[in-house]
């Protein structure tokens, strides 16, 4: 019996986009090469059921309940597209794209649509280098 072939995160996250409506998959699919374009230690994978990305790189041990590999992880429950960032409250808020104040230092940046996604990139790439800055090496 031979063993099934497991799928790579990037399979996975491209099966996820596939399913989505296709105007919703065009913008997730922007925001995701964005969000991998702006640094080679950003991965990706399927996790809390949506497409995320983490830090690759080397960092102190903490707690893994912290998540602190974590950058970001997509929320479209209903066809909205919101970016949770786990720890974007110790980031300045470059573009006024984040959004909320939760207690748990969360924050969000919700796109409306592809051309709204392309007007925020820019600044959302900035966001990403300075998450990346901050990490505890």
């Amino acid at each position: 019996m031979t063993k099934p072939i497991k799928k790579s995160d990037s399979e996975l996250v491209n099966e996820h986009i596939a399913k989505l409506e296709p105007e919703l998959a065009k913008t997730v699919a922007f925001i995701r090469k964005t969000i991998l374009d702006t640094n080679k230690q950003i991965g990706e994978r399927i996790k809390w059921n949506n497409p995320s990305f983490y830090y690759t790189g080397p960092m102190k041990e903490s707690d893994p309940k912290e998540y602190k590999r974590e950058i970001a992880v997509f929320n479209l429950f209903k066809g909205r597209i919101m970016l949770v960032l786990p720890s974007g409250a110790k980031l300045n808020n470059t573009g006024a794209l984040l959004e909320g104040d939760y207690a748990d230092g969360r924050r969000l940046i919700i796109f409306k649509d592809l051309p709204d996604a392309k007007a925020k990139a820019k600044n959302l790439q900035g966001l990403m280098n300075e998450w990346l800055d901050k990490v505890e090496k």
